[in-house]
């Protein structure tokens, strides 16, 4: 597997997912600023991989603090920035929250071991998150049959978290235990992730994948091509209403109409229990031009309006079950999610 980013000590360094599959390039980010524009721009982009690059983006800031005093200013200012790129991602909020409690805790320390200890937390985060991705791919995989038909959506990857995957990671796991015959990709309109990054990744691996439009699930569901659905999340609320990717709730809602298992899979991080259903997930309106144009390249009239929400939300009813770090949740959502924060495991 290949990073979406490594830490350097003074220096964020990330592979530019803009410019996959055809260059392989890397970004250095030596501010919080520069990582905050890697998030809005998305140079990196998956809720878990924002979520470690915003804390390393935290100490980058801090790190040019000369006293105490214009650290809490700088780390108050950074926080506040970060929070402001990607408002789905509920693992964002969740790494800062993480980071300004670190902070909190150890605001009675010099300066050196305040910085020292934030980088610490950072640290912590990336190897939990790659530690609970693993988790996620052996769970998952127990709910995968032989000779299964995988359709994905978006990129779940390594790409998308500190590595591994959370729904790629599901489909890896199962793979290399004999159970899938193929992957499904969908291209995943209109920053074309799944075309871009998915089949990149598997086709890195050596798992055999299609890509297909967006438009063409419904017919190859149809058609008996299909096994079951596997998607990531970007924020879960309580009562295990999902939102993901734009085109997640078109799928989720043909895979009800062919009777086939759809799957959600995300670590614990993802999960906003301060909701108690999915109408309460902001989503995030992008740029209309990622619409009108691809790789800056008009397809359409440079002054239609435009309607661009980068997610939508499958309600808990699509969903057949959630697959996550603590393990496997199934209907009702609301009772099997409580256990979690009692850091028991559903049965």
């Amino acid at each position: 597997m290949w990073p979406s980013l490594e830490w350097k000590g003074d220096k964020l360094v990330l592979i530019d997912q803009r410019l996959l599959p055809q260059k392989e390039v890397y970004l250095e980010c030596q501010s919080g600023e520069e990582v905050a524009q890697a998030i809005e721009k998305m140079v990196i982009r998956g809720a878990p991989a924002i979520g470690v690059a915003a804390a390393y983006g935290v100490i980058l800031e801090v790190k040019q603090s000369p006293d105490k005093a214009t650290l809490q200013q700088n780390f108050a200012r950074i926080v506040q920035r970060l929070r402001q790129t990607r408002p789905t991602a509920r693992n964002l909020f969740w790494a800062l929250e993480r980071m300004e409690k670190t902070f909190k805790d150890l605001l009675s320390l010099s300066l050196r071991e305040i910085i020292t200890g934030l980088e610490r937390e950072a640290s912590t985060l990336e190897e939990e998150d790659l530690a609970r991705n693993m988790k996620i791919g052996e769970y998952g995989a127990s709910l995968i049959p032989p000779s299964s038909t995988v359709l994905t959506h978006c990129n779940a990857g390594a790409l998308a978290t500190a590595g591994y995957g959370t729904a790629l990671g599901v489909i890896r796991t199962a793979y290399f235990q004999g159970k899938i015959d193929r992957v499904y990709a969908t291209e995943t309109r209109p920053i074309l992730q799944g075309a871009r990054l998915t089949c990149w990744e598997l086709v890195k691996e050596g798992i055999p994948v299609t890509l297909i439009t967006d438009n063409m699930a419904g017919w190859l569901m149809n058609q008996g091509k299909i096994s079951l659905v596997i998607t990531g999340a970007d924020r879960i609320a309580r009562n295990g209403d999902t939102a993901n990717k734009i085109g997640t709730y078109s799928l989720a809602v043909l895979a009800r109409e062919h009777q086939l298992p759809f799957y959600i899979a995300a670590p614990l991080s993802t999960f906003d229990f301060s909701l108690n259903s999915g109408q309460k997930i902001p989503i995030e309106e992008r740029d209309p031009r990622e619409v009108r144009e691809i790789n800056g390249h008009p397809i359409s009239l440079q002054d239609i309006p435009v309607e661009n929400p980068a997610f939508d939300v499958t309600p808990a009813a699509y969903i057949t079950a959630i697959i996550s770090d603590r393990g496997i949740a199934y209907p009702p959502y609301e009772e099997s999610l409580r256990l979690w924060l009692t850091e028991e495991t559903p049965k």
